[in-house]
């Protein structure tokens, strides 16, 4: 997927990073000067050839077979931590899935970076929590394709206004296409910029404390500062829902200590302790965790 400032950075999913291990050819060895590889016989280097060549082509087939694995996951949404492949097809054929989000789901699963759209679960829940709200203006900061966007959209009133930050231009294409096919192009504002630099806009045109529901799916570096801009934007009671908040279960393994990682136990670990905000961290996906706005910020 191409680069992404307002949204995360493309991530292999584990199907995926499997098949780039397997490419990955072994180094010959390197040998001290003077020194050099006897075979015994013409037959033994011939033997030899023929098993680097059968080698190399279990690495490409195996490689192949990932690949098109992680492309057959995407394209049925399989976004969820610790479920079996068989329960997760029963939570899918339980969905209600909008056609138009089906094809979009379908089209995003070719692409670099499907792995990074939100399950047809997880969009179902978004949608959920927008109209218990009654909600009618709302945020989203990573548009990415436009599956949660075109989500939350649909379930907006036609009056519903929905700001869509993203900076990738091939992305934002896709989710405008997508938008217009399911005719609630009219309620999205899709900012095309820094999401910060949005979002700071958005404050100073006077919109705080305007908003009733935002979605966080973007740079895990930056979630504090999404955090903080959005408590300004959103009214008391309104959602922030943030997600990708157990990070592949990294989060969970010590031994990791990326900077991305790192920045989301720190955000876990801050929202944890702020009472500006009630929580609940819900194993939807890869994790989300919904903040309800309590005291004016």
């Amino acid at each position: 997927m191409s680069p992404r400032l307002a949204a995360a950075p493309p991530l292999l999913a584990p199907p995926a990073a499997a098949a780039a291990r397997e490419l990955a050819v072994p180094r010959p060895r390197t040998l001290l000067p003077g020194a050099s590889v006897a075979f015994s016989s013409p037959s033994s280097r011939r033997g030899a050839l023929a098993c680097l060549v059968r080698l190399m082509g279990s690495r490409h087939s195996s490689a192949a077979a990932a690949a098109a694995e992680a492309v057959e996951e995407a394209r049925r949404g399989r976004k969820q931590l610790g479920m079996t492949p068989p329960l997760y097809d029963y939570l899918l054929a339980n969905v209600r899935e909008h056609p138009v989000l089906r094809e979009l789901r379908e089209e995003t699963a070719a692409m670099r970076g499907s792995q990074m759209q939100v399950s047809p679960a997880q969009a179902q829940l978004l949608a959920m929590l927008v109209q218990i709200q009654g909600a009618q203006r709302c945020i989203e900061v990573g548009v990415f394709t436009g599956y949660s966007s075109l989500a939350v959209a649909l379930a907006l009133p036609e009056s519903g206004h929905l700001v869509a930050c993203e900076r990738d231009k091939r992305c934002l294409e896709v989710a405008k296409k997508y938008y217009q096919r399911a005719g609630v192009a009219h309620k999205i504002d899709v900012k095309h910029a820094l999401a910060a630099d949005s979002l700071r806009s958005l404050l100073d045109c006077g919109e705080a404390s305007s908003y009733d529901f935002a979605f966080v799916d973007a740079d895990k570096r930056m979630y504090e500062e999404y955090f903080e801009l959005l408590l300004k934007l959103v009214r008391v009671g309104g959602l922030i829902v943030m997600d990708n908040v157990l990070w592949y279960g990294r989060v969970a393994d010590p031994l990791v200590d990326d900077q991305k990682t790192i920045s989301i136990r720190n955000f876990n670990k801050k929202v944890l302790e702020d009472m500006r905000v009630d929580i609940s961290m819900v194993p939807i996906g890869d994790g989300m965790t919904i903040c309800r706005k309590l005291v004016d910020t």
